[in-house]
């Protein structure tokens, strides 16, 4: 079995992914180089093991749930950070070996395999949210305007508007979805670019400076502009830097390459367990400034360490606890995870509004995780199947 790893930083499977390993067909090869003189992420003969990433996606669905149930104190946003530096990272690591295999990259086949995997689970949830609000187990009534405009990529600016007031209620965490779509509707094309006419280097640095002008917008918005909190959270222009990061280490440094340099494990945790000391200290600045401008910068430059160490060292120490069976489950299960939790949470709350956030937490937890493994066998491993005939690799 193969995993194809695709679409939004979620795990693609060919049907077997309760065996909860993911293998990616990226190898290092002598004779194949990126035009610089060094190893590539290339030519697929023997597959790298990266379980971690399951594990990684467990706690970003963890930090992002418990933060809606109630534990507010919890950043759920930063959640979100990471599913967008984790899916800027596979991405681009996939079109990077396809385009070292082959020579180019094929757009048709890339935006297909999206389709296949994005679509299905989102629009069974977007009506599962339209459902649960019409029988009025949440508040609130949705508009065929509203609808229509999560249906649509939309859901992050449209809530700006009144169109926000339209949407079933927990349907608001789509706004994520729209940030990655319309990244993803030009990103291949200047991937490809960079691919055919720079070195690694060069390419990440590219992806760095345009990561340098996504916060300069930031700080013009905020600092000239007025912009309030929602418009920077949720916009495709101010958030897109996140993704930006995991595509930089995608093609430069990326700890899949055999040219990267290989940490130990004690160096592996060293460097992971300062990087997460210097993201809490980013959480507790409270200036409203920084938060709404450096903090997502400095959020998604620290996880780049904490990935690097967790995929070369995936048996060293806690790094384990991201590759326990039942941990890499609710990894695969995160994209759907996140698609209804919200909305169950909200029906929950709704229905039984004196309940305390921990039996919030069990109970919603248990519904979501229910519901998700339906869409899992219901949805998502049929259309990993018609994914597979776009699988040019």
């Amino acid at each position: 079995m193969v995993l194809h790893v695709d679409a939004a930083g979620y795990s693609e499977s060919d049907g077997e992914a309760d065996r909860g390993r993911r293998e990616v067909h990226l190898v290092v090869s002598s004779t194949t180089s990126t035009g610089v003189g060094k190893p590539a992420v290339g030519a697929p003969t023997s597959p790298f093991y990266i379980p971690s990433l399951d594990g990684l996606r467990a706690v970003s669905i963890a930090i992002v749930f418990i933060s809606h149930a109630g534990y507010t104190a919890i950043p759920g946003g930063f959640g979100v950070t990471v599913f967008f530096f984790l899916s800027g990272y596979l991405i681009t690591t996939l079109l990077r070996r396809e385009f070292d295999a082959n020579g180019t990259v094929s757009f048709r086949n890339f935006y297909w395999r999206r389709v296949w995997r994005i679509f299905p689970p989102m629009y069974a949830a977007l009506a599962f949210a339209v459902v649960v609000s019409l029988t009025g187990l949440t508040i609130g009534t949705p508009t065929v305007p509203a609808v229509a405009s999560q249906a649509l990529h939309l859901t992050n600016y449209a809530s700006l508007t009144q169109l926000n007031v339209g949407m079933p209620f927990g349907s608001h965490v789509f706004w994520s979805l729209a940030v990655e779509e319309h990244f993803y509707l030009i990103f291949p094309v200047c991937a490809l670019f960079l691919l055919r006419r720079y070195g690694p280097q060069a390419q990440a640095l590219a992806l760095l400076g345009a990561c340098a002008l996504v916060l300069l917008w930031r700080m013009v918005l905020v600092g000239l502009l007025d912009a309030n909190e929602t418009r920077i959270f949720v916009s495709t222009d101010t958030r897109i830097d996140a993704i930006l990061f995991g595509c930089a280490m995608g093609l430069y440094l990326n700890p899949m390459s055999g040219d990267s340099p290989r940490w130990s494990g004690r160096k592996a945790l060293a460097v992971a367990g300062a990087a997460g000391a210097f993201i809490l200290v980013t959480m507790v600045i409270r200036h409203e400034f920084y938060r709404d401008t450096l903090r997502y910068s400095l959020q998604s430059m620290a996880l780049a360490p904490i990935f690097y160490a967790a995929i070369q060292q995936p048996d060293f120490g806690p790094f384990r606890l991201l590759n326990l069976a039942w941990v890499r489950f609710v990894g695969v299960l995160s994209y759907s995870l996140y698609l209804v939790h919200l909305v169950v949470i909200m029906a929950l709350r709704n229905v039984q509004p004196g309940l305390g956030t921990p039996a919030v937490i069990v109970v919603a937890g248990a519904v979501s995780l229910a519901i998700a493994y339906a869409f899992h066998i219901g949805l998502e491993k049929p259309a990993a199947r018609m994914r597979k005939r776009y699988a040019s690799l």
